[in-house]
């Protein structure tokens, strides 16, 4: 512990109880690393506040000694971006005790939620009041609002009701001196300038530490059916979502897999059964849901809109889940991919964006193109099409030694893929961030004025560097004051 920390601890002595301050490296070690056990860092101390004012009092001090702080929530980040840095220089400030969900109003369809609040939890409060939160994740027994806020999370349902930034009203958040920032009033029209909420939304913690979110809620589902479709391309793929939109709102998700990737599920998952009877090169997997219990039912919305796309050949084969049995289990063949392919060998994993409209050639292509410049790789990808966000896996050729191939062999297959990203006009991140892990990346592939306008937003709001220090953005050298 640096002579800071220890200041540090000594003034919040009389302001924190004990339980607010953890020093027992026993009950801190689980916090160093990431959930992958890819990212690991020291924290001599860990701060887990349950109340705001008392991050206040934590936020204000740590700048006063200058001592940097990395929030955590449920610690499930993809890019390392909840992990302290490895010199003990930095100490966890938990928010996971920050755990209350202020009210839910069911006519507004709007509720006031905690950064601590596990989304499952907020899942099954909005469902006793008749609604629901539509953002839905693989790690929703375990993710915190404060997280989902920070990094802009999507998920599967963004093709109808957007990121995580669109489902926020409002934030509430400690700013770098201490004092708290209320944005949390759920206005339609505000044109006070820029807007803070957008800032701190997505902002990965490096701009101020959120504590609470006005959230929009969503009518709860009526009925549900969800579909498999085999085809032969992503080009037929996207027409069929440009028919389903076309028919009518009531589709959520649209998720597109290759061959590969079902093969690999149906060989690693115990329990896991092909939908379809025969062999397709490409995958869907629809669902659609209706809040109106009067109107038609989604299966029928499902069936008319297959119909005439197998009498077009746009369609190759087709199953609608008869229950929910069966429904959960196309769901988990589309959740368990990553950690199918995983069993299959070491990979190097992208989560990307393109253009809509780019994705299926960029699907083939960026495959074809790895394999090619990678000998003895096997690229794919899969994800959602609707919103173009693309996991974009290059596995490794067989045989490799995982520790070598991936030290070695996978940070020059990233770029070689990140730079088939930014030609096709997309993003190196899509929903999972920048954190640590692409901070290189972004450095390396953004236009200058972007990264000093984030450089400048950053040093606005956080002169002295307090706030989540090797994430998204660094300060440039000498800029943070001592």
């Amino acid at each position: 512990m640096t002579p800071r920390q220890t200041r540090l601890i000594q003034s919040l002595a009389d302001t924190l109880p004990d339980r607010a301050i953890v020093t027992d490296r026993t009950d801190i070690a689980p916090w160093e690393t990431d959930w992958r056990q890819r990212w690991h860092g020291t924290a001599p101390i860990l701060f887990a506040p349950d109340s705001v004012a008392q991050v206040q009092a934590i936020v204000a001090a740590a700048g006063r000694e200058r001592v940097p702080l990395v929030p955590q929530g449920g610690n499930t980040s993809m890019v390392g971006g909840a992990t302290p840095p490895a010199d003990g220089t930095a100490v966890i400030l938990s928010l996971r005790r920050l755990n209350r969900i202020r009210s839910i109003d069911a006519n507004a369809g709007l509720a006031i939620v905690e950064a601590g609040v596990i989304l499952a939890d907020l899942h099954a409060a909005a469902a006793a009041v008749g609604r629901r939160f539509p953002l839905t994740l693989g790690s929703r027994g375990s993710a915190t609002i404060g997280g989902l806020v920070s990094t802009n999370a999507g998920g599967t349902q963004v093709l109808r009701w957007g990121t995580m930034r669109g489902l926020v009203a409002g934030v509430e958040a400690v700013l770098a001196d201490g004092s708290l920032y209320d944005g949390l009033a759920a206005l339609k029209k505000d044109n006070r300038g820029y807007d803070p909420n957008q800032l701190l939304i997505g902002a990965e913690g490096t701009l101020g530490i959120v504590t609470a979110a006005t959230l929009r809620l969503a009518p709860a589902i009526a009925s549900r059916a969800v579909g498999w479709i085999g085809l032969a391309s992503p080009d037929d793929a996207l027409r069929l979502l440009r028919r389903f939109q076309a028919a009518g709102d009531l589709v959520e998700s649209f998720e597109l897999l290759p061959a590969e990737s079902l093969a690999a599920v149906l060989a690693h998952v115990p329990g896991a059964r092909a939908p379809l009877a025969g062999e397709h090169r490409w995958h869907v997997l629809v669902e659609a849901v209706i809040s109106d219990p009067d109107a038609p039912s989604p299966a029928q919305f499902i069936e008319r809109v297959l119909v005439q796309a197998i009498a077009e050949n746009m369609v190759e084969d087709a199953t609608i889940a008869v229950n929910e049995a069966q429904a959960e289990a196309f769901w988990r063949i589309r959740d368990s991919i990553s950690d199918a392919e995983r069993a299959t060998g070491p990979a190097a994993q992208h989560d990307i964006s393109v253009p809509v409209e780019a994705m299926p050639r960029f699907l083939i292509e960026a495959a074809a193109a790895c394999e090619a410049r990678f000998p003895g790789t096997r690229a794919s990808g899969f994800g959602h099409l609707g919103d173009g966000n693309v996991h974009f896996h290059v596995r490794a050729p067989r045989g490799a030694d995982r520790a070598t191939w991936l030290a070695e062999e996978a940070p020059v297959v990233t770029r070689f893929v990140d730079d088939l990203v930014v030609a096709a006009g997309g993003s190196i991140s899509a929903e999972h961030g920048i954190g640590q892990m692409k901070l290189a990346e972004l450095e390396r592939l953004s236009p200058p004025p972007r990264m000093a306008m984030l450089r400048a937003i950053k040093q606005a709001l956080d002169p002295h560097g307090i706030f989540n220090p090797g994430k998204l953005v660094a300060l440039a050298p000498g800029a943070v004051a001592e």
